[in-house]
């Protein structure tokens, strides 16, 4: 695995890591209260779809071996360029349904790379 790719994971993963410490033990009724929750969060979903985007440009084929690929990418998209029209029952439930499995990915395919 090339050095970029390496970093773009690495960036997948300390960006998965920080959006579940900063919702862990919180509600959904704390998510939609608290905007720099919601800011926080949000901003490393940022990161991670623009991480994967990189990816995707750099190693296609590891891209595509973390599920849902494109559709974070999407989901990046949607944060920064419909701003305005941001569910956040969508946003909270990624985060208690696929982000623990994100990282996991992003954590996996770091230490297959360590390993090999």
């Amino acid at each position: 695995m090339r050095l970029e790719a390496k970093k773009h994971l690495e960036d997948v993963r300390l960006a998965a890591a920080a959006a579940l410490e900063f919702a862990q033990g919180k509600t959904y009724e704390d998510y939609c209260s608290q905007a720099m929750l919601r800011s926080a969060v949000e901003r490393q979903f940022e990161i991670m779809g623009e991480a994967l985007n990189r990816l995707r440009k750099s190693d296609p084929a590891l891209a595509e071996s973390i599920e849902h690929c494109k559709r974070i990418i999407a989901f990046r998209n949607i944060l920064i360029h419909g701003y305005d029209v941001i569910d956040d029952r969508v946003v909270w439930d990624v985060i208690e349904r696929d982000l623990p499995a994100l990282h996991d990915r992003a954590a996996s395919l770091l230490a297959q790379e360590h390993d090999g």
